[in-house]
């Protein structure tokens, strides 16, 4: 390292940002994920024997994952290479692995690799590393907001132990909080200010589990909040509002949230819960999850969960599509809800669902069999004198519009698909069924 390396890391050390400052050096000062790094638990014992081996840390933004892998380099003798996969390209692999065969051959030293971002690598970048994890030319440790499992090479996952970080418990991220405002090392402690019992528990609770967005927060207000008459610098409720606006969502549209909440929405739905099925609508729209998604979803569950148990809740779902895309956000939220509610409170029944899958499946596992010749059409050339549709009946021309006659092919009597439930209108149209069955 020269002079200009550092001074300027000397630089960086004092003007990074609040929460990379904050950064714990050892697992002892780490805050959370007690289910990954307790003293009883694997990868404390990993990290504390210098044991470590290739890992991947999964789980949403501010949970700690660059924390932990700084950590790492503090506590490890093996020699710690960093990258971010949304910069780094292959000549500065080529670079990493060049070193770390260097270290290895020459010395017997390993080489911790920690690529951030690590889904932002394509695949040719993932194959690339693969044969130095494989013959511990490198330790790799990969972090991700991404699922692994969708996004890193399989033969990576196969090499690598998968620890998932869950988003901070709110005491975690108060106990961040106060340590940003009063620790005069790395916190904000020189700046003498103080905060007050409910601005820290409000910016530990609307940070949602993101402990950099809490951090963030406190920064502000002690930076651009004025010292009062006895000098002190005071963020009480009123600060800690203004810093942070607005809570800190979890919400990536191609991740696992996007996903878990739509299910969720489904459900709720589905389940007749009403309450729950607008808190996931508001959610996705606070997120600002696309309306026509949303009003997509909430026509499938009016035609699978609904049906026949009311019909009309399909009609109501479609027609809600159409409006939310002549209107759009503000107002569609208000078409959305209705629809949802409406969906939510209906009858459910899935026979018509449960119907077509099941002929479906007849379709797929029997042979086609010929339409009866009395159902053929008749009307093209020559059809008559080769017997298409001669012999059908025509209901409209009996009582009650009915009459007793085959549709299904020859060979199929008495197979069944459609099971009315005794739910809502579906109640109906089983009674009406079982009336037809007394007509001759």
């Amino acid at each position: 390292m020269d002079l200009f390396d550092y001074m300027r890391e000397n630089t960086m050390d004092k003007e990074s940002p609040l929460a990379s400052r904050l950064r714990p050096e050892t697992l002892d000062e780490v805050v959370g994920q007690r289910h990954i790094i307790g003293k009883d638990k694997l990868l404390y014992r990993a990290i504390k024997a210098d044991k470590l081996g290739s890992i991947i840390f999964y789980g949403p933004p501010g949970t700690g994952k660059t924390t932990l892998a700084r950590v790492i380099a503090n506590t490890t003798s093996a020699r710690f290479e960093q990258i971010n996969a949304t910069a780094a390209g292959k000549k500065d692999m080529e670079e990493v692995v060049k070193t770390a065969k260097d270290n290895l051959g020459m010395y017997g030293k390993k080489t911790i690799l920690f690529v951030d971002e690590i889904h932002r690598f394509n695949k040719g970048q993932q194959d690339y590393l693969l044969p130095y994890v494989e013959d511990g030319t490198l330790i790799l440790i990969g972090a991700t907001t991404e699922n692994p499992y969708f996004e890193v090479n399989g033969a990576l996952i196969s090499r690598s132990r998968i620890f998932e970080l869950k988003p901070l418990e709110k005491d975690d991220i108060k106990e961040l909080v106060k340590r940003a405002v009063y620790d005069d090392k790395k916190g904000m402690g020189s700046y003498h200010a103080e905060i007050t019992e409910d601005a820290a528990d409000f910016l530990a609770d609307v940070a949602n589990g993101d402990a950099r967005a809490a951090l963030n927060a406190v920064e502000l207000g002690i930076l651009t909040t004025e010292r009062d008459q006895n000098g002190k610098i005071v963020i009480d409720l009123d600060v800690a509002e203004e810093c942070i606006q607005k809570r800190a969502v979890r919400y990536d549209k191609d991740g696992d949230s996007h996903y878990d909440t739509i299910s969720a929405f489904i459900k709720s739905m589905r389940g007749s819960d009403p309450d729950a099925a607008i808190y996931y609508l508001a959610r996705m729209l606070y997120a600002g999850e696309d309306i026509k998604f949303i009003a997509r979803r909430i026509m499938i569950c009016a035609a699978e969960d609904v049906g026949m148990a009311d019909p009309q809740a399909l009609v109501v779902a479609t027609s809600a599509s159409q409006a939310v895309e002549r209107i759009g956000l503000p107002e569609a939220r208000i078409i959305l809800a209705e629809a949802v509610t409406y969906v939510a409170t209906a009858p459910k029944s899935n026979a018509s669902y449960m119907a077509v899958n099941e002929a479906m499946e007849y379709v797929k596992t029997n042979r086609t069999l010929p339409v009866p010749p009395y159902l053929q059409d008749r009307h093209y050339k020559n059809a008559e004198k080769l017997g298409r549709g001669i012999g059908y009946k025509y209901a409209h021309s009996y009582p009650y519009h009915y009459v007793n006659q085959r549709y299904l092919p020859e060979g199929m009597e008495g197979t069944s698909f459609y099971h009315p439930s005794e739910n809502g209108y579906e109640k109906q149209v089983l009674a009406y069924l079982e009336f037809l069955k007394t007509l001759k």
